[in-house]
């Protein structure tokens, strides 16, 4: 299997909420493959969907759950500054989301914070010195050794 990600789906209570956060709030553009029952936004290399919670469970087979509590799941931006760490956070409450751990200095030398969506889904906001960002904010890992 090919070592990539193409698409990340998250699962949303009330789509037109979620696309007014992403969309309006946060100021991300969403694709013109985009419609009434699906949202598709371009992060760099990959993409990011927006899909009603329910519907999500149907096509993947499996029985809905509640969309409440930690899924086990955080999704991570890496941002150029420590500035840049604080200006998303505070931009992401601005749109509605909530800021669930303040950006700080952490262990590995690096400053991140944490905000959840409307729907709960959390987003990891770091500045991390040991990886590089590409011309397109695309983060390069040290090759494997």
């Amino acid at each position: 299997m090919d070592q990539r990600l193409s698409l990340i789906t998250l699962g949303v209570a009330n789509l037109t909420k979620a696309r007014k956060f992403y969309v309006d709030g946060l100021g991300w553009k969403a694709s013109a493959a985009s419609d009434d029952a699906i949202v598709f936004i371009q992060l760099g290399g990959i993409g990011l969907s927006l899909f009603q919670h329910d519907a999500l469970a149907e096509d993947a087979g499996v029985t809905p759950g509640g969309a409440s509590g930690f899924r086990g799941v955080t999704i991570a931006q890496n941002v150029p500054t420590k500035g840049d760490v604080d200006a998303a956070l505070k931009q992401a409450a601005k749109a509605g989301g909530s800021v669930v751990r303040p950006a700080a200095d952490t262990s590995w030398g690096g400053y991140a914070g944490y905000f959840a969506d409307p729907d709960g889904h959390l987003w990891e906001v770091a500045w991390n010195p040991h990886f590089k960002l590409g011309t397109n904010g695309e983060l390069i890992l040290p090759p494997p050794k």
